[in-house]
């Protein structure tokens, strides 16, 4: 059902959960701390991806650089436990609340947000903050 301003009422105010993949199968997905807010990562999920996160409580996601599904923190151990999920007014991107075991990013880092962009005469460029490594990259991924 459509309003008179073009949007559908029943996925913007209905209580279905009827998440809008996209056309690779995929709904992006933003993760942040439950405790402190802090942005940990973003990442995707497919169909079952979304499922197994809603079934265990644990976050999956799917690797479009490996093409695969996985559970993170199953190399590293750093698992996120699902607090709280919501969706977007149109359910086509998700926002978990988790406690995160250990670091987040792959890199070592509480967040996968470790780098500010700072302008400088018209050039962009990275400044570390919040760079400090949780664990060694090289001895967790072997």
């Amino acid at each position: 059902m459509t309003t008179q301003s073009g949007h559908n009422a029943e996925l913007e105010e209905g209580l279905s959960f009827a998440p809008r993949f996209d056309a690779a199968g995929l709904v992006t997905c933003v993760a942040t701390d439950a405790q402190s807010g802090d942005v940990l990562m973003v990442a995707h999920m497919n169909d079952e991806a979304l499922r197994r996160t809603i079934e265990t409580g644990d976050a999956w996601y799917y690797s479009r650089s490996r093409k695969k599904l996985w559970r993170k923190g199953e190399t590293s151990g750093h698992v996120q436990r699902v607090v709280e999920m919501r969706t977007d007014c149109d359910q086509d991107a998700v926002w978990i609340r988790v406690t995160q075991a250990g670091a987040a990013c792959h890199t070592g880092r509480h967040s996968c947000f470790y780098r500010v962009v700072k302008g400088e005469n018209g050039d962009a460029k990275l400044i570390f903050a919040d760079a400090d490594r949780a664990f060694d990259p090289g001895k967790v991924y072997k």
